[in-house]
């Protein structure tokens, strides 16, 4: 309910007559993911005892596995993160010719012996920034500097391996899309490796969170990830062993030992606690739990995604492997083609191919013939074509769904494609003609259908809903539709205002996904019906957390006389309850967790707790708009207009452009009787929102008196949006009789009488008219 990036559930606040108020939807801003490998380095505690929660530490594990202690030291996992030193700079670092100018201020950095820091430049001022850890390496070197208060931040120039460039490192990280984020400041909260980095870098964690001081103390078992991120607490282990008899080990190890005596799924699942753009809602995840209990997966509703899933941003794998045929038969995991430690096993150009055996035989064997391209050239390998780099923020990924080369979707979407990733000289329709030409199955096409109904859905546009709906329902052969593209389908189409789509979202409770589940009955709230009620009190016993929390809250949503449990379901629901609150204070140190936690009270009617928690928000976020409208709400709610006003006017000031505050400060105003001004707000929201219902819904009420025949547009148009909405269909049909279209609002009220048989309002204006 609370974290989508599309649709908008309201909740009833400010009344106007009969009217909704408009609650902004949180986004779940996720900070950059750093590369990691690197060099070894003696690894540091920072303040966390030895052996803590039966923690040995790598040291622990060294003196039986020491074959296996030095592949990891020098690993990608090994170096995720690493103390800054002089031996270090003087291996891989080369000297800043010129300093950098970012913004108003110039960066240099200065690393030469005795040296390691950041200069600042602004006028005549000067100030350093001392460079103490190192984070990534295979594709670019970040570092961290304290900054007060326990963080730890991302310093404002980074390094490129390959070229040996020094860059600023917050404008790299600019998305590349129609209306990305401009550049952020390197101070702010994105770059705070506390709060963004910090799980993926070091192991055995503890954030040290204060809220109340907005402040860190944070410490962890040492940098990098260890052997006891993947195989848990390793105390108990290494006792074992050493009190068992020479050449006689325990038959009880004590340890997690994965790999092989897990399944494919936990082996993915392992891996993707840091390798998947997600939402936490736990606490941490155990080696061989499943994701869908401690994670939400983003997928295409997401645009860091082309329509088609090729990657425009930083989205960490698990998304496109997660579509990729090989992994949905339960055959491949991560550690297929990848060491424990992230090596990749096949890096020999003339072993390449045999990334893809034993499965895929005769297409390794016959590789010239298959890919078109001569053995021994890259071409001919598997992965140029299946799995092809794109890059980000100079960050290069391989594309793990897995699906052939489609510059079919590079002409219609513009996404990129393998064929133009090595062959820069041509065009997509060359590339197009040459894999049409080679393939007498048109093999784009599921493809190419897939990403049309993404784009058209992101775009607004439901006259391909028909097709949309029968790919959630699986009635649409020739559509890859796995379990992404549903669980994005679902998400876009909250915005859809169609009735005819919730038949297939409660199809779609049913799904064998967890991930699809979880999407419809987070789409279910934002439909007041018996019908969701019944689908989410079932849901919220489902076997999976995600969808249980989901469930939960979309019911916090939907009117209460809907929701009533029967005897077995009040503590299923009392539980799935508790879940979403836990969820939802995971992470009090994001902005984003604060402000979905005071939707959370706001739902509830619990206006104190919900404003507490949006200033908390803007503390830690200063430039949200959502806290500041949501935060309005609050205090209309709570009597206090003034301060109401005072909200909305600061979002207008820092977004002019902002919808919802345009259609809240409408209707305060509406309400303290500056009708012109509530006008002005309402056809500003509607006019950058055209699909918000409410705003012309409530415009259409306030000229209902002196501009009859503009209301009655208005008040059609908020019924075609929200056609679901019983009050916008009684309303339309009152105006009409009053303008004499008795038959036009019988029309309107017999249909509103077929959906909702019990309105009664509807009813004895039916009658009056008849």
């Amino acid at each position: 309910m609370f974290w989508t990036t599309k649709a908008r559930p309201e909740s009833p606040v400010w009344r106007v007559r009969v009217k909704r108020s408009h609650l902004l939807v949180a986004v779940l801003l996720l900070g950059l993911c750093l590369a990691s490998p690197g060099q070894s380095q003696t690894a540091q505690s920072a303040g966390v005892p030895p052996n803590a929660g039966g923690i040995t530490g790598s040291e622990g594990c060294k003196s039986c596995h020491k074959i296996f202690h030095d592949l990891w030291a020098t690993s990608f996992h090994g170096l995720a993160m690493r103390p800054f030193t002089e031996t270090f700079s003087r291996q891989f670092l080369t000297s800043q010719a010129h300093a950098l100018t970012i913004g108003r201020a110039q960066y240099q950095a200065v690393i030469g012996a005795g040296q390691g820091w950041i200069a600042e430049r602004i006028g005549g001022k000067e100030k350093t920034y001392p460079i103490t850890y190192v984070l990534g390496g295979k594709n670019v070197f970040y570092f961290l500097t304290p900054l007060g208060r326990g963080k730890l931040q991302t310093l404002p120039l980074a390094y490129d391996v390959r070229t040996g460039e020094w860059f600023d490192m917050a404008a790299s990280g600019v998305r590349h899309f129609p209306g990305g984020n401009a550049s952020v400041d390197w101070k702010a909260w994105p770059y705070t490796f506390n709060t963004a980095c910090r799980g993926c870098h070091v192991s055995q964690l503890s954030t040290g969170y204060d809220a109340a001081k907005d402040a860190y103390s944070t410490t962890w078992r040492e940098p990098g990830i260890n052997c006891e991120s993947c195989h848990g607490p390793g105390k108990a282990h290494v006792e074992a062993c050493l009190s068992a008899p020479k050449d006689s080990p325990p038959k009880d190890l004590k340890i997690i030992r994965g790999g092989r005596s897990f399944s494919a799924e936990q082996n993915n699942a392992l891996c993707s606690s840091c390798h998947a753009k997600a939402r936490q809602f736990t606490s941490g995840m155990q080696p061989g739990e499943r994701f869908y209990d401690h994670f939400d997966l983003t997928a295409y509703e997401s645009p860091d995604y082309a329509p088609d899933g090729r990657d425009l941003g930083e989205n960490y794998t698990y998304t496109s492997w997660s579509r990729s045929p090989c992994v949905r038969s339960g055959k491949l995991d991560c550690l297929h083609c990848h060491t424990s430690s992230g090596r990749y096993k096949f890096a020999d150009p003339l072993r390449a191919n045999e990334a893809c055996l034993p499965c895929h035989a005769q297409r390794v064997a016959e590789a010239p013939q298959h890919s078109h391209h001569p053995q021994g050239t890259p071409g001919s390998r598997c992965v140029s074509c299946h799995m092809p780099m794109t890059s980000f923020a100079r960050m290069h990924r391989s594309d793990h769904s897995m699906l052939p080369p489609t510059p079919a979707t590079t002409l219609a979407f513009n996404s990129p494609n393998a064929c133009n990733g090595c062959h820069k000289d041509r065009d997509a329709a060359w590339a197009d003609a040459k894999v049409r030409a080679w393939s007498p199955r048109d093999y784009q096409a599921p493809v190419l259908r897939m990403a049309g109904l993404i784009a058209a859905a992101r775009k607004g546009d439901w006259a391909r809903l028909p097709e949309m709906l029968q790919c959630l329902t699986d009635g649409q052969p020739g559509l890859q539709a796995d379990a992404v593209v549903k669980a994005s389908l679902l998400r876009l189409l909250r915005a859809c205002p169609a009735p005819e789509k919730w038949d297939a979202v409660l199809r779609c409770m049913s799904s064998s996904s967890p991930l699809v589940r979880g999407a419809a009955a987070e789409a279910l709230s934002t439909w007041p019906s018996r019908q969701a009620a019944h689908a989410l009190l079932s849901a919220v016993s489902d076997d999976f957390r995600l969808v249980r929390i989901q469930a939960a809250a979309a019911l916090s949503a939907l009117p209460g006389a809907l929701v009533k449990p029967n005897t077995t379901q009040t503590r299923a629901l009392a539980q799935a309850r508790a879940e979403l609150l836990a969820s939802l204070k995971v992470r009090p140190d994001l902005w984003t967790s604060q402000y979905n936690l005071g939707n959370h009270y706001l739902v509830q009617g619990d206006n104190a707790r919900a404003l507490r928690c949006y200033n908390a928000a803007l503390q830690l976020n200063p430039e949200g708009v959502q806290p500041l409208v949501n935060a309005a709400m609050a205090h209309a709610r709570m009597g206090d207009a003034a301060k109401a006003k005072e909200k909305l006017e600061k979002a207008l000031r820092q977004d002019p452009n902002n919808a919802p505050a345009h259609f809240n400060l409408g209707l305060l105003q509406a309400e303290q009787g500056d009708l012109k001004a509530a006008q002005e707000h309402l056809r500003a929201s509607l006019r950058l929102d055209p699909t918000m219902a409410e705003a012309a819904f409530n415009l259409g009420l306030l000229l209902s008196e002196n501009r009859p025949g503009e209301a009655l547009h208005l008040l059609k148009q908020a019924v075609r949006l929200q056609p679901q909405e019983p009050r916008f269909s009684y309303t339309l049909a009152f105006y009409m009789n009053r303008a004499g279209d008795q038959d036009g609002a019988t029309k309107v009220l017999t249909k509103l009488l077929r959906a909702h048989p019990q309105s009664q309002e509807a009813t004895l204006l039916l009658r009056q008219i008849q």
